[in-house]
């Protein structure tokens, strides 16, 4: 059985050995204890299996500049589960706890980087569609969206900035 629950400070190295299992290198492992510094407004999210943490999943602060004016959002990055538990919808599942705690705040908006089928199933569309563009040079289907509250985002457009700490990773 999966629990989704908030990150804990004693879980911070283990969140980091998850990302450097899952994604076989440092950068992403880097970000979150760079963020973790910065005391960013973060929504931290891990999944335990049998009392092990095998799963991880950020939301962070991000931006969209408009000409106007800026809206303030979140970044979802870095989504992690380790290699023996993949492909089991622990992913998923981070997604869903993580979009359902934000849903309830004055979050209007989530980003993403990431494949474009895994993500749609969450309600991510090309950001594009909304002439929003990544601070980033990376295919527009990659750069995804999710409203949570299109009222307060009717008629923005503009380029989307995660934090800078994220700038190291790519």
């Amino acid at each position: 059985m999966i629990e989704i629950r908030t990150e804990r400070p004693q879980d911070a190295a283990t969140v980091r050995e998850v990302l450097l299992q899952a994604f076989g290198r440092p950068q992403e492992a880097d970000v979150v204890d760079a963020l973790r510094l910065e005391r960013a407004d973060m929504l931290s999210l891990v999944a335990v299996v049998e009392g092990h943490v095998v799963g991880h999943i950020l939301f962070s602060p991000a931006a969209l500049e408009s000409k106007d004016h800026t809206v303030e959002g979140m970044g979802l990055a870095p989504l992690a589960v380790v290699p023996e538990h993949q492909k089991k919808d622990i992913g998923a599942a981070l997604v869903r706890a993580g979009l359902a705690q934000l849903e309830n705040t004055p979050c209007p908006f989530v980003i993403v980087l990431g494949h474009p089928d895994y993500y749609r199933r969450f309600d991510f569309e090309p950001a594009s569609r909304y002439g929003i563009g990544s601070e980033w040079d990376v295919p527009e289907d990659a750069f995804m969206i999710r409203m949570l509250d299109e009222a307060a985002m009717q008629g923005i457009s503009g380029v989307a900035r995660y934090r800078p700490e994220f700038a190291k990773a790519m």
